[in-house]
């Protein structure tokens, strides 16, 4: 049954990291079961030389991580309507086993209600993962799978009748937040995420605050994220408490700076279209650990 699921994948680079990529790309190739399919997105740069039977797209100009990413999708037809789930894969980062698509067949074959699956990433040297990259509050078992209310962006896979049914990544959002997007219009379509801890993406330990558009575009986007789609009584409570969280993790006077400039950002720009999501989302996201204040 799951031999019958067909499996994409979309990886977005911005021409800097050869070596990666190609290792990445050898382990998507050595993929137990049938062969998966692979776009490299050149994002706003020349995409490095891929094996054979690797598809690219090169952009005059870098869209962002949604940006790109929607791209990749519509090279796989309206959607990616031509297979029916597509991994999304960081182009630093290296599937740790040759049964990653194959248990994605499996679980996705099992469960018509399942969306998304968001991988467990751990750093290769040390096997550990990061607190941040468990989607869910409750993250000190890392090795815990269970339903969450989102997904990492460069560690997942989602059943392409998701994209078809909701719409794709909100491209203005170009860095952060854009998951979270899509995971609440998801679950408001009754599609349902899992994280799974045996599904392992290798992925050198970062901070995301290396990014110099961090703090900014976290703040804008987190305001457009609750302007898009949270119910209106409850944008000031989510918004109230990340500005809370934000001031009591300290950060220097610059990244505070940038960050209160996004927020007022978010304010004043457009969000794109908002799509309220249902109450009833509002209590599945309650019962799965994570209500949309926070």
């Amino acid at each position: 049954m799951s031999g019958a699921i067909r499996v994409g994948a979309v990886i977005i680079t911005m021409g800097n990291r050869p070596a990666e990529l190609r290792a990445l790309l050898d382990s998507v190739a050595k993929q137990d079961g049938d062969p998966v399919e692979v776009v490299v997105v050149g994002n706003g740069s020349p995409v490095p030389d891929v094996p054979d039977g690797v598809r690219t797209v090169e952009l005059p100009e870098n869209l962002g991580i949604p940006g790109g990413r929607n791209v990749g999708i519509e090279a796989f037809g309206p959607g990616g309507s031509d297979v029916d789930v597509l991994l999304f894969l960081d182009d630093d980062g290296l599937l740790a086993s040759n049964d990653t698509a194959e248990l994605c067949r499996l679980a996705f074959a099992a469960d018509p209600r399942l969306g998304i699956v968001s991988f467990r990433i751990a750093d290769p040297d040390t096997g550990e993962t990061q607190r941040r990259h468990v989607p869910r509050l409750r993250a000190s078992d890392p090795m815990r799978s269970s339903r969450v209310t989102t997904f990492l962006g460069g560690a997942n896979a989602v059943r392409t009748k998701v994209f078809t049914e909701v719409g794709g990544l909100p491209d203005a959002f170009f860095y952060a937040h854009e998951e979270t997007d899509l995971a609440w219009r998801a679950l408001d379509a009754g599609w349902m995420i899992d994280y799974r801890s045996d599904m392992v993406l290798y992925h050198p330990t970062t901070a995301p605050s290396r990014h110099a558009i961090y703090h900014r575009m976290v703040a804008r986007n987190r305001v457009w994220l609750a302007r898009r789609n949270l119910p209106v009584v409850l944008i000031p409570a989510y918004l109230g408490v990340w500005l809370l969280l934000t001031l009591l993790r300290r950060p220097s006077r610059a990244a505070l700076q940038a960050w209160f400039g996004g927020f007022r950002e978010g304010w004043t720009t457009p969000c794109g279209p908002r799509r309220r999501i249902k109450w009833r989302t509002v209590w599945l996201l309650t019962r799965l650990g994570r209500p949309p204040v926070i």
